[in-house]
């Protein structure tokens, strides 16, 4: 079974680690967000997509829930002592290596789409590994703080002001002129099963959602594809989807996490603790099952992905 899964976060990178082990891993492709790529200290960083690399290649750290395990953060801690204002994005020394390559990379005419794949061979990864995009995608964050409209970078907005505003909009800057990575489209079309990540729905798979050409394709295919919701008992369980999902018009429940991906989707999964708004869900016609979302492990993550598979038939 060929499998393409659209991902970005900490919640793909657990369910990932699920999907390689249902799925042979070279039989999945997974495109990753890359609307919250931002350039600090001249550094291209990708964190979506290296938090699926970091998870995949298992050096993540999960008790922290970002960032490489047994991370120091010296360089970071030093900028820090020079200028407060210079350090609020918290970067690893180990994570430096990774955004350094890569910059380097970018820098000597490589693709991002062709430095994705020597990071992740890097760290073994076996499944293909695609951004959304070679072409630049920024989430913006249109907030309300002190009475004053402000427009930030994602990483601004939850970084470092700590998702603190009021949020009013949210727009994919870019989107309209990008055009998918090479390989996106093509793994959508060719693959057997078409996985919507349990991610947050409009930081992370919305901005792979607005590149041309991929909505469409993931639409055409929509009897293949099943969503794993991010909400569960109408919280998110990582993250700040609960402040951005309203303003994209999303009530903050399965349920509206199902209905912002409407037209995309055969089947949705739900958490256990959702049970009661299965009705309201299968009233859109799509096949809902419920199941223990909550990933602590890998074995739970395997059989979360066994299950949302099993949902298409």
């Amino acid at each position: 079974m060929r499998v393409t899964a659209l991902a970005g976060g900490i919640g793909a990178g657990k369910f990932l680690r699920g999907l390689v082990r249902a799925v042979a891993p070279e039989a999945v492709t997974v495109i990753a967000n890359t609307g919250d790529d931002i350039t600090m200290h001249g550094l291209h960083v990708s964190p979506d997509l290296d938090s699926v690399t970091y998870w995949l290649g298992d050096v993540f750290d999960r008790e922290r829930g970002w960032g490489r395990r047994d991370e120091t953060f010296r360089a970071t801690e030093e900028l820090r002592a020079f200028d407060a204002e210079q350090a609020w994005f918290n970067l690893g020394d180990l994570d430096l290596a990774t955004h350094l390559f890569r910059t380097n990379l970018l820098a000597a005419g490589e693709t991002l789409t062709s430095a994705t794949a020597a990071v992740a061979r890097r760290f073994g990864v076996v499944a293909r590994l695609l951004p959304m995009s070679d072409d630049p995608v920024t989430t913006r964050i249109s907030v309300v703080a002190d009475g004053e409209e402000l427009d930030l970078h994602f990483q601004e907005y939850w970084v470092r002001r700590g998702g603190r505003d009021e949020v009013k909009a949210v727009r994919y800057e870019g989107a309209e002129r990008s055009r998918p990575a090479p390989g996106v489209l093509e793994a959508l079309t060719a693959a057997d099963a078409i996985v919507l990540c349990p991610s947050n729905a409009v930081a992370s798979l919305g901005p792979i959602l607005a590149v041309p050409g991929i909505r469409e394709t993931v639409g055409a295919r929509r009897t293949d594809v099943v969503g794993v919701s991010g909400i569960v008992a109408g919280a998110p369980l990582a993250g700040m989807a609960d402040r951005l999902m309203p303003a994209a018009g999303a009530e903050v429940t399965a349920v509206g996490a199902a209905e912002y991906y409407r037209g995309l989707l055969g089947a949705w999964v739900v958490d256990d603790a959702d049970r009661a708004l299965i009705p309201r869900i299968e009233a859109t016609g799509l096949r809902v099952g419920a199941t223990d979302s909550i990933m602590t492990d890998d074995a739970k993550a395997e059989a979360l992905a066994r299950f949302a598979l099993g949902l298409l038939g």
